[in-house]
């Protein structure tokens, strides 16, 4: 298979702690990307826990009960995310501590999510390594913990350590996740499923040249899904975006990890796939709205891309 994404790869044991107060806005961001990895993969890429210190439930700021699935000292696996929000200085009790501490030991990473670096760094856990948190309370984690780089950064990865600063860097950090586990190809289809800037438009905190860069790629990415029944020449999305040809060509390479030729065959595959397991339309129709004149070369392809033909997978899921 030519697929971009890592087929073996293990699930991932990725097991979240809850506080009350916490952000339901942050934990979606932080969950919902892992579903929709699983979901587009066809298979468990990710499994996720909700834990709580003492397996009590947990109230989020909008008053959300979330009944947990374990306490934190029954659990380990690859990544444990501290996920305080609102008021968390109150939840940096001896017993929270240890119990961060020893989860060091269950778990190859441990992350801060919107204030989870203060309890991370209270802990010990942060000494000498970069990090960020809520930029409201920056300056006074700075304070706080000398000891600890602070950043002004939406996220930050150092080592087995993981912080990030708020409910739309949570989703940011997800993408950045799944890509390094998973290629970009997937990473991407996520991104088109919840209509992330990355595939619609530029960042909005961007340097002057990257603004310039990313707004290239978002384009072409935009004129390529535009395009998905009537595909176009390279050369023809190059000239709509203002570049030459080797100079998109670099570009998305750089900053998706493959080719424009690759990137824009994997929409229309990922268009065939849908309709696939959405209708009922037959190959050869989905094979023209995927921009495939012979179905058969479709179909070679979506083997290629998926591991099976249209049919089987037709069949597999019903």
């Amino acid at each position: 298979m030519q697929s971009w994404e890592k087929d073996n790869a293990a699930v991932q044991q990725v097991d979240l702690l809850l506080f009350d107060d916490f952000s339901g806005h942050c934990l979606a961001n932080t969950v919902e990307p892992m579903r929709a990895a699983n979901t587009l993969a066809g298979r468990p890429l990710y499994a996720w826990r909700f834990v709580t210190l003492a397996g009590a439930s947990a109230t989020s700021s909008a008053g959300m009960e979330v009944s947990p699935d374990a306490r934190l000292a029954d659990c380990r696996g690859e990544i444990l995310i501290a996920l305080p929000s609102y008021r968390y200085r109150r939840f940096g009790s001896q017993a929270v501590l240890r119990g961060l501490r020893a989860a060091e030991e269950r778990y190859a990473t441990l992350a801060g999510f919107d204030a989870g670096a203060w309890l991370l760094a209270a802990a010990g856990l942060l000494d000498g390594r970069r990090a960020t948190i809520h930029w409201e309370e920056l300056s006074g984690f700075a304070e706080d913990f000398p000891q600890v780089d602070a950043q002004r950064l939406r996220h930050v990865q150092d080592g087995n350590r993981i912080t990030c600063s708020g409910a739309l860097a949570a989703f940011d950090l997800m993408m950045d996740l799944i890509g390094q586990s998973h290629g970009p190809a997937l990473r991407l289809e996520v991104a088109a499923l919840f209509m992330s800037p990355e595939v619609t438009e530029a960042p909005v905190q961007a340097t002057s040249q990257t603004l310039a860069r990313s707004r290239s790629v978002a384009r072409a990415l935009s004129i390529m899904q535009e395009h998905i029944e009537a595909p176009l020449s390279i050369r023809e999305i190059a000239r709509q975006v203002g570049r030459n040809r080797k100079d998109l060509e670099q570009r998305m390479r750089a900053q998706l990890g493959a080719t424009p030729q690759a990137i824009y065959r994997r929409l229309r595959l990922i268009q065939a796939r849908k309709l696939v397991l959405e209708t009922d339309l037959t190959v050869a129709e989905v094979a023209l709205r995927a921009g495939y004149e012979d179905p058969s070369a479709m179909t070679r392809a979506y083997r290629q891309e998926f591991g099976a033909t249209p049919r089987q997978m037709r069949s597999n899921n019903q």
